[in-house]
């Protein structure tokens, strides 16, 4: 007799429970919706092993599973694959629930609304944390989303409170809203908004203050992700998850968009019914998928150790012979060394600084007290914050941080030595007028001013040996770049990303060239390693732009173990400018600068594309430090990298957090990063799984 086989899907949210089961044929057969609350003992998991008497947070999940199965006449024996989704996923689960594959919230709603919707091409969900936008894009054929960030405007999370705060049931709320009203109220944050809803709630209709709620619940719903939308008002768009239960919400996202918006029936179990629906295709691939990590040739670098050893003697030296020098990222450390001085990187210095989250937090509290909000950059937040080695003179440059500028004159002025700070006036790019002659004379001025402040002149010959070996280890890193990109994978992007060969210190210095040997000659030996294991298109390839978060590399580990998606190359690897002319040391220095890319946002934009396309990617993740205020990440840099990656097919994953200040990383980026592989997945190997065995 045949047995029948039945496929589950889990949906774990911030506020509710939700799970379906389907049949062989993709039939629901049962569906539940409910509500999450803590459990009386207050413990997330056992500590014996009893695992579903229900006296704990998972237990008491585990226990609603089974009688969701009971209720189906189904017992978990005969469930032949579950798969599990939702932000309440935790390494724990796993003890409680059997299941077979885990799935980002947005596959999963992508899934679920394919299984009625096959054609669908644009969908917006709202559960109780967040909103998500997931649109196909025809052009890269690949689904695209986006996700909202740490606030809680925009979600189910804000109706509750504004139901809460006018003492009526969530549920009721689309029926008593005067649909003709126009009221309206912020929608920029969820606190405010439901607070200042309350101010007027003797004052105007209930009608028309849940109208205004509403109204800013779809406004804020759309400024969040609805950029996806923008090029094309015309389309159907799906309204699923918690919210979409709101009629309201639904009407004024049909006003404001003057799109199609359209309910599916089961919108409140979308995500569940998705994972079911990919536990039935996961159950068909079983067998077939390759899902072993990609390995890296073992040999510990030599090259990383002495990258070690020159951080330390740089910013921790004792010899107070050499004259100290600040800088930030931009000025020729060329002229720095030829002058034989110490030099401190002041964004470098944070970086080191931010390995230690303890001391972070003390520094931006004391960065505070001096009035010093969240609105400035947290990298100089840390500067303001601690306490420095006044140097005997400080260089900066105008861009691309003209925050960065004004804070380094601040602590000049703090520390006494503002007449010892030299800020060079950089233009955007090379095309402005005279930028070359520009800079150039810049820079003679800044070494005149350090040869009074030094007491003695610069060796212009030593300036011309700095030149010479900064182009002999600018051609030996191209060298070692253009090694990366046409292989597989050769190193961990997790760890060369802090290589920053872009930022170091040490251009101008034999011991960089040395360095960046040992370096190339290690790709090399890896290179023969990984090319008898893989070939170049077994795997992801991809390409981080920016920073990464200098507190810990679990997001990018994440990319590369849990996901399985190699980071082959890293933007601040990257090295872009002609060899020096020791012979015009400084006019050379200025094309150096106007050239990197980070200067230049269009000419980095074109720099990105070529890389992309020369080093065989098949993505981009860009990290926006600071949620895109970064001058160097910011939104219009992101809005034309964006528009031009879509020309050549290329996409690109935005992350929005901050390099320094662990304390507000978004609790949606793992979910956007796993959404982000299993598009690429989808795209590369038909399924979100992997790759699969050749038959």
């Amino acid at each position: 007799m045949k047995q029948n086989k039945y496929f589950l899907g889990i949906d774990i949210g911030s506020t509710t429970f939700k799970a379906v089961l389907l049949d062989e044929n993709s039939n629901v057969l049962h569906t539940v919706y409910s509500r999450t609350r803590p459990v009386e003992s207050g413990h997330v998991a056992c500590s014996g092993r009893c695992n579903s008497c229900g006296r704990c947070n998972m237990g008491a999940i585990r226990k609603t599973v089974d009688e969701f199965l009971k209720s189906a006449g189904v017992s978990g024996s005969e469930v032949s694959c579950t798969v599990v989704t939702g932000s309440q996923i935790v390494e724990d689960t796993k003890r409680f629930i059997d299941f077979d594959f885990q799935v980002s919230e947005v596959s999963a709603h992508v899934a679920g609304a394919r299984h009625f919707y096959p054609s669908v091409d644009a969908i917006i969900d709202c559960g109780g944390q967040d909103s998500k936008c997931m649109v196909y894009n025809h052009q890269m054929q690949m689904w695209t989303s986006m996700m909202s960030g740490v606030c809680a405007a925009g979600t189910g999370s804000y109706l509750d409170s504004v139901a809460a705060k006018l003492g009526i049931p969530v549920e009721e709320v689309a029926d008593k809203v005067n649909y003709d009203s126009d009221a309206e109220f912020s929608s920029v944050c969820a606190v405010l908004s439901a607070t200042s809803i309350n101010k007027f709630k003797n004052r105007i209709p209930l009608g028309d203050l849940l109208a205004g709620a509403c109204r800013a619940q779809a406004r804020t719903i759309l400024n969040s992700v609805g950029q996806l939308l923008l090029h094309d008002t015309n389309r159907k768009i799906l309204f699923q998850g918690g919210v979409a239960s709101n009629r309201a919400v639904a009407h004024f996202l049909r006003e404001i968009t003057g799109a199609e918006i359209v309910v599916p029936e089961y919108h409140q179990v979308m995500g569940a019914l998705g994972a079911a629906c990919l536990a039935r295709e996961f159950y068909g691939k079983r067998n077939s998928l390759v899902l072993e990590k990609v390995q890296y040739e073992p040999t510990p670098q030599k090259s990383v150790a002495m990258r070690v050893k020159a951080t330390k003697k740089d910013f921790f030296s004792k010899d107070r012979s050499k004259k100290l020098v600040w800088r930030n990222l931009f000025y020729p450390t060329e002229i720095l060394n030829a002058f034989g001085a110490r030099i401190c990187t002041l964004e470098t210095y944070a970086a080191l600084f931010g390995r230690n989250t303890r001391r972070v937090k003390a520094a931006l509290d004391v960065a505070a007290r001096k009035g010093f909000d969240q609105q400035s950059c947290s990298f100089l937040r840390v500067l303001e914050g601690i306490e420095h080695e006044v140097p005997d003179f400080a260089v900066s440059t105008s861009q691309p941080c003209q925050q960065g500028e004004r804070i380094f004159a601040d602590i000049a002025y703090d520390n006494g030595f503002a007449d010892r700070f030299y800020s060079l006036q950089t233009p955007v790019s090379l095309s402005s007028c005279n930028a070359v002659e520009q800079m150039a004379e810049g820079l003679e001025e800044s070494i005149f001013m350090m040869e009074k402040a030094f007491g003695c002149k610069l060796d212009r010959g030593r300036l011309a040996e700095a030149c010479e070996l900064s182009s002999q280890a600018a051609e030996i890193t191209r060298k070692c770049n253009e090694l990366r990109w046409s292989s597989p994978p050769l190193i961990r992007g997790s760890q060369a990303v802090y290589n920053a060969a872009i930022f170091s210190q040490l251009w101008g210095r034999r011991e960089f060239v040395d360095m960046q040997q040992e370096y190339y000659n290690e790709l090399l030996m890896k290179k023969e390693w990984a090319e008898k294991r893989y070939h170049i298109a077994d795997t992801h390839r991809l390409l981080w732009l920016h920073l990464p978060p200098f507190y810990n590399s679990s997001h990018l580990d994440f990319i590369e173990d849990t996901c399985n998606a190699p980071i082959v190359f890293e933007e601040t690897n990257f090295v872009g400018w002609a060899p020096l002319d020791p012979a015009d040391p400084l006019r050379s220095l200025a094309r150096k600068l106007l050239t990197s890319g980070f200067l230049d946002p269009q000419l980095r934009v074109r720099y990105v594309c070529e890389v992309a396309q020369k080093a065989q990617l098949t993505g981009c993740v860009l990290y926006t430090h600071g949620f895109g205020r970064c001058s160097l990440a910011d939104r219009p840099f992101t809005k034309q990298l964006r528009n031009e990656l879509e020309k050549i097919g290329m996409p690109l994953l935005v992350l929005e957090g901050d390099c320094m200040d662990a304390s507000i990383d978004p609790c949606s980026t793992v979910t956007k990063i796993s959404s982000f592989v299993e598009a690429l997945n989808l795209k590369k190997y038909g399924n979100l799984f992997g790759m699969e065995r050749q038959k």
